[in-house]
Parts: structure tokens; C-alpha cells; sequence
């Protein structure tokens, strides 16, 4: 019930007051780093391995809780309905103006009819098991508004080796 509220919250946040939230410089190096850090024990538990190189900071001026929640928001998301053991994050463009993220995992992949709607709110693929793994059904909600927020744009697609990838951009300033 408390991660039903929080979410509830978050996406009322971003509806009603995107432009009003505080930005700040934001290294997302170190924030992703951060994410993989405070997921590692479930990871670890789960058999999963993270995978995310960059030996540089990545800086963008936006809100560091929103940026957060969409890296947490996808790694648990993949932690626990991928079906894989892997993570891969990936820097796959740089212009002056935005970073190009891939976000993918090596699990099952989605149905394609479900593609158009996994940032819809309350959306479910597998209504039954994601009962059973918890869930509010409002995280990718959350990760679509906070990028659109942040400048960007978000897609998702299946892998053709497995998985499901998202691409997003996220601007450097906004």
C-alpha cells in the first residue's frame, strides 16, 4: 500500500507540476551507479548480473529523484518479470543536445500486443504473476512522464535474441 501511494504520488507530481520541479546538474554515471549499487543484493539473489561501462560523467540538469526512479523503475522491472539473468545498460548516442540510452534484459520478452500499452498506467502483461511479485502497475507510467519531462523520448521493443529493450533520450538541459 505505502509503494501504491509513493507511485500514486509520483505520477500526480509529474501530471500536474512537471515544470515546477526542482532541477539541479546530475551526473547519471554516478546515479546509475547508484541504482546498481542499492539493487545489487536483489540482483545477487536473483541470479542477475548488471551490466553498465562509462568512464566519464554523463551531465544533465534535471530532478535527481526523477532520473533515479526511471533507472530503479526499469531495473526492477527487469528483476522481476524479465525472466533473464541479465542486465544491460548502455550509453548508444551523444549529440550536444541529449544521451541515447538502451536499457535491455535477456528474459522472455513481451507479447508484441502488449508493446503499445507497457507505459499505460496500471497495465499489466501477466496479470497473475505480477500479483504475486508485487507491483503498483505504475512504474513504466512513472519512467515515461519523468523522460518526457527530462526532454526525451522512451520505446520499447522486443530483442530479437530475447528480452526486452527500452530506448530512451533524456536532454542534457531543458
Amino acid at each position: 500500500l505505502r509503494q501504491l501511494l509513493q507511485d500514486v504520488s509520483s505520477i500526480t507530481r509529474l501530471d500536474e507540476g512537471g515544470q515546477m520541479i526542482d532541477r539541479t546538474e546530475v551526473d547519471l554515471r554516478a546515479l546509475i551507479g547508484e541504482v546498481i549499487t542499492d539493487t545489487a543484493p536483489e540482483s545477487a539473489r536473483r541470479g542477475f548480473t548488471v551490466h553498465w561501462t562509462c568512464d566519464r560523467p554523463l551531465t544533465v540538469e534535471g530532478n535527481e529523484g526523477l532520473l533515479y526512479s526511471v533507472f530503479r523503475n526499469l531495473t526492477d522491472n527487469a528483476l522481476n518479470y524479465s525472466g533473464g539473468n541479465r542486465i544491460d545498460i548502455a550509453l548508444t548516442d551523444e549529440t550536444d543536445d541529449r544521451y541515447e540510452f538502451s536499457f535491455s534484459d535477456n528474459g522472455t520478452g513481451v507479447n508484441p500486443e502488449h508493446l503499445p500499452y507497457l507505459f499505460e498506467r496500471f497495465y499489466r502483461v501477466d496479470k497473475g504473476r505480477s500479483r504475486k511479485v508485487g507491483g503498483t502497475g505504475l512504474g513504466l507510467a512513472i519512467v515515461k512522464n519523468a523522460v518526457i519531462i527530462h526532454g526525451g523520448s522512451i520505446s520499447a521493443k522486443n530483442n530479437q535474441g530475447g528480452g526486452l529493450e527500452f530506448v530512451f533520450t533524456l536532454a542534457k538541459e531543458k
